[in-house]
């Protein structure tokens, strides 16, 4: 089955410095990003027709990291690190998400370790996150 791609010009961007860099915490909304960030803060990872809900998108930073991006069927985006800690392989992003007690998450596809998609924070070693980036399309 072939869908046709949505048409859109929203761009999914990372904050990735500055003083309101959450690298390591927690991401945020499309509708609740900060509006006190200067662009130069946020980097342009992709375009949001790329993201499809339930599935994973790996994109390479400009300093050699990569990032997983999600979008839940809410329409909710979420960026976390791609290097799954335990493996040290970058694989979070072919991780399959779903939810505990309300919380999303990504399981890495090799371990089966849950990560949190908001706070990074792994569901199965309280001793081992991953960072987490405030996303935001625009």
């Amino acid at each position: 089955m072939t869908l046709a791609t949505e048409t859109t010009t929203l761009r999914i961007q990372l904050q990735l410095d500055g003083p309101n860099s959450t690298a390591g915490t927690a991401s945020s909304t499309a509708s609740s990003a900060s509006s006190a960030s200067s662009a130069d803060d946020w980097f342009t990872v992709c375009d949001l027709t790329v993201l499809t809900p339930g599935r994973g998108v790996a994109a390479l930073l400009p300093d050699g990291r990569q990032v997983a991006l999600f979008l839940d069927r809410t329409g909710r985006m979420y960026a976390i690190d791609n290097r799954d800690p335990f493996s040290g392989a970058a694989v979070l992003s072919r991780g399959l998400t779903g939810s505990h007690q309300g919380r999303p998450f990504v399981a890495s596809p090799l371990l089966k370790q849950r990560f949190d998609l908001e706070s990074g924070r792994c569901l199965d070693d309280d001793t081992v996150t991953v960072p987490t980036y405030e996303v935001r399309a625009r």
